[in-house]
């Protein structure tokens, strides 16, 4: 037995004793999203769960022996066993090295491995190191050195780098959602040979930047995580055996993420790589930045980070990077490229400066969003008051409309203007307005409202506060603008943009104003999204999105129009914000369980979300992962709302159960199989005359199978 298992069932019921007594818990070292955040305090106390990597120091002797000393602790800094023996949980470990030549953005991989495939029959892929000997030096000290040499005349004043990654495997502690799991981690360590101060390093994209989307960058299983790691292997001298296309990351990553975009895949040239871990199809893959716009440089190239060379995408245009995207140049002939010809990267940058006007040949005005670009007018809308908002009675709204600038907006000048007014706000869906046939809200056109030159401007509903209402109403704008830009080098440009959604609340009845419950935050969204914005732009707000995305609404209005004909036969999808969101991110999940998620939108449109892969990774690296509710919700309403009383069934006329409970349908829309539609109707009974849920007895915080507890990945 090992001593770690020894003192564990030794002390555990002493250790017990005085946890109780102080009333001190582990817990407070790791947050909701750890597992170890509800494992039980004796087993914390001696797992301590997690893994932390330091590399102390690195050096290459004259014969080109490469070593390394590295730290392996958890994370209250005590010292690790590899092998398990003293400390809990066995630690694997592997190793890079690489170097980056002066005045370059490319590391050269000295670790590598044979490849060979269908195009290439031998080639050298960047690879761990294998064969070389470890020593302990006591206290989770280690030295690894390493049996791949520095090739003969290797550069002592260049930047080197050792990358160290590895897992640490505590499987064996805890069960179901408690299990422990693997820990993984991974570092890097810049150094010079000859001992001089590293001047120079490969710091272009910053890992803060990708976890926006991703949430925690890692690959290859896992414990590969962060850009600075990324990079040691993905250089030029990558490349896919099977494809001759290359691995580098400002190829490989820049397709990726055009995926969908990319000229040869709209051709009908599937972008497809293969891997010790698979064959990989990236064509479906579509950028999250709205309006699914790959051109925005700066979702990635962050200009707020720290990173050592941020700028680098500005100043350093090659053929490599920028052919990436734009897969249909050849550069060779000139085919597809306005400066005709180009053998080398040496006047790339005469053209293609870091920065011009919009829409021009410059690497950010080229890259300009439409409605993004600067040369727009704006436009803003607020509302400044709504009154006579009383049951039975037609609010009146005042609200301004002006452009950036703080100028008046002529109403006739927008190709569209409405308020949407629905209520209550403890849920919205089943308040009927007069002779609006919408469910559950109103919208209405304020394109005749009056204004003066100011943009102040005045509108009252036709349709009024039903006389039975109670608590607090809601009344959203949107507005819509076209305009045409004349630019010197793209010419005419119309573009169409909305202003940002504003939701302006209102007691009915003279009790005091409570805004719908936040339940997520359009700040989140917009971390991946940049700029959320759909139906043409009109709707951008997700305080705005749940007036009518409500429980009782469907796509039934547009399914009769539907261009597709299985469309059209099919019943009508549901809508509601919570069902829509998750299956829309869950898309490729859904089609495990053979289910589909098609929205027919405005003009009959076949929107199919099916396939959607949600860009967050889990902590083994697979995207696919929607563990972490709190990318998205705010205030733990992941959790709280799972004891919410008082909330409308949801229609689902295509789902299994319909109509649907509300928890359980906010569940449903990840948890799409029909076993668990089963445990949905199991635990839903009809109680005084209405149909009650007990989640909340298994899902409520605290309890066996809380909903945090039960997400939690790391």
């Amino acid at each position: 037995m090992k001593p770690w298992k020894r003192c564990l069932r030794g002390a555990g019921i002493a250790l017990a004793i005085v946890i109780s007594l102080t009333g001190q818990t582990r817990k407070h070292q790791y947050t909701p999203q750890e597992k170890a955040y509800y494992a039980d305090d004796t087993i914390l106390d001696f797992v301590n769960p997690g893994l932390t990597i330091t590399a102390n120091s690195a050096s290459i002797s004259s014969k080109g022996v490469i070593s390394v000393t590295y730290t392996l602790t958890d994370p209250t800094g005590l010292g690790l066993d590899a092998t398990g023996a003293t400390t809990p949980g066995p630690v694997s470990v592997s190793f890079v090295a690489a170097v980056l030549p002066h005045s370059s953005l490319d590391y050269t991989t000295y670790t590598t491995k044979a490849a060979s495939g269908t195009v290439l029959t031998s080639t050298l892929q960047p690879s761990a190191d294998s064969g070389g000997t470890t020593t302990s030096l006591g206290s989770g000290q280690y030295t690894y050195t390493f049996a791949t040499a520095a090739p003969s005349g290797f550069d002592p004043t260049a930047t080197h780098t050792i990358g160290i990654y590895g897992s640490r495997n505590l499987t064996v502690f805890g069960t179901s959602f408690s299990n422990l799991g693997i820990n993984y981690a991974s570092t890097t360590y810049n150094f010079v040979p000859n001992g001089t101060k590293v001047a120079y390093v490969d710091d272009q994209i910053e890992t803060v930047s990708c976890n926006n989307c991703h949430d925690q960058l890692s690959a290859h299983g896992g414990s590969r995580r962060g850009m600075d790691m990324c990079v040691l292997c993905h250089n030029p001298g990558n490349l896919d055996p099977n494809t001759g296309a290359t691995f580098d990351a400002k190829v490989f990553y820049h397709r990726i993420h055009m995926g969908a975009s990319l000229p040869s895949v709209i051709a009908g040239t599937p972008f497809e790589v293969t891997n010790s871990h698979g064959t990989f199809n990236y064509s479906t893959v579509v950028f999250p930045a709205t309006p699914a716009d790959p051109r925005d440089c700066e979702v990635c190239h962050q200009q707020t980070t720290k990173a050592t060379n941020q700028t680098a995408f500005l100043t350093n245009p090659s053929r490599a990077a920028c052919g990436s995207c734009h897969d249909n140049v050849n550069f060779a002939t000139g085919a597809n490229h306005p400066g005709g010809p180009q053998f080398d990267d040496t006047e790339c940058a005469t053209c293609h400066q870091p920065q011009g006007t919009d829409f021009d040949a410059s690497i950010l005005g080229a890259h300009v969003v439409p409605t993004s670009s600067s040369l727009l007018s704006g436009l803003v809308v607020a509302i400044t008051n709504v009154a006579n908002g009383t049951a039975g009675s037609a609010p009146v709204v005042s609200f301004t409309v002006q452009n950036s600038a703080g100028a008046g907006v002529p109403l006739a000048t927008l190709s569209s203007i409405s308020f949407t007014m629905a209520g209550p706000t403890t849920d919205f869906g089943y308040t009927v307005f007069g002779t609006a046939t919408t469910p559950g809200y109103v919208t209405e056109s304020a394109a005749k409202a009056t204004c003066d030159n100011s943009g102040n401007c005045q509108y009252t509903f036709t349709n009024i506060v039903p006389a039975n209402a109670t608590g607090t109403y809601a009344i959203g704008i949107e507005a819509r603008e076209t305009q045409v830009l004349n630019t010197d080098t793209a010419g005419t440009q119309s573009i169409t943009y909305g202003a940002p959604n504003v939701v302006s609340y209102f007691s009915v009845d003279g009790s005091p104003v409570t805004p719908r419950r936040t339940v997520v935050a359009l700040a989140n969204c917009n971390k991946c999204h940049q700029t959320l914005q759909v139906h043409g732009a009109l709707r951008n707000n997700t305080e705005y999105c749940v007036l009518c995305h409500n429980p009782s609404n469907t796509d039934a209005s547009t399914r009769a129009m539907a261009t597709v004909a299985s469309d059209k036969a099919a019943p009508p999808q549901g809508i509601n914000f919570n069902l829509l969101v998750h299956r829309i991110h869950d898309g490729i999940n859904m089609q495990a369980f053979g289910r589909t998620y098609i929205v027919v939108g405005f003009g009959g449109s076949h929107n199919d979300f099916s396939g959607t892969l949600f860009p967050a990774l889990s902590p083994a690296g697979a995207a696919t992962d929607l563990e972490n509710c709190s990318l998205c919700h705010v205030n733990t309403s992941e959790q709280a709302d799972v004891t919410l009383t008082g909330l409308h069934a949801v229609t689902d006329p295509q789902g299994p159960i319909n109509p649907i409970q509300p928890i359980a349908s906010a569940c449903s829309g990840c948890h799409v199989d029909l076993p668990t539609a089963a445990h949905f109707l199991a635990n839903t009974v009809a109680l005084g005359g209405q149909q009650v849920e007990s989640c909340a007895v298994c899902h409520s915080s605290g309890a066996a199978y809380a909903v945090d507890a039960v997400h939690a990945q790391y």
